[in-house]
């Protein structure tokens, strides 16, 4: 494996994970929002990145480097899981009859865990970036 070919796997877990970083950060920011554009509360949202099929390491670094991108973010769909609800009856977007409002389905904590594991995962990236900017240098004072 060539250098730059480590930078450029790197550089894409880099902008996947900084994707990552701004779906939690916009679901942290609705995590109280009952109505928006779509109608109802504020739905998850959740990053796909990728799959790739179990193979062995080595082979799979090469098949990624061949194609240039060995993490990508395929889509960001919305969780299908269940509204909370919370009971309000003087909220304006209560159920009149029984006083309960849907609230998002986003738990703040599993998010803010979310954004701890893609930052962690980002920091990695740009160490790797780094070292192999410096295996890079030393490469070419070698030839001095």
């Amino acid at each position: 494996m060539d250098l730059l070919g480590a930078i450029k796997v790197s550089s894409s877990a880099l902008t996947a994970h900084r994707t990552k970083m701004n779906v939690v950060a916009e679901n942290i920011a609705n995590s109280e929002t009952t109505r928006t554009a779509e109608g109802g509360p504020y739905r998850r949202k959740m990053v796909v990145f990728e799959k790739q099929e179990p193979e062995s390491f080595d082979n799979m670094l090469k098949q990624e480097m061949a194609r240039g991108d060995a993490v990508k973010v395929t889509e960001i769909v919305s969780s299908p899981e269940d509204f909370r609800l919370e009971y309000n009856p003087e909220h304006p977007d209560a159920d009149p009859e029984t006083g309960y409002v849907k609230m998002p389905n986003v738990d703040v904590l599993s998010e803010v865990a979310d954004m701890m594991v893609a930052r962690r995962s980002y920091d990695a990236s740009a160490t790797a970036v780094e070292n192999s900017k410096n295996m890079i240098m030393k490469a070419l004072e070698i030839g001095r």
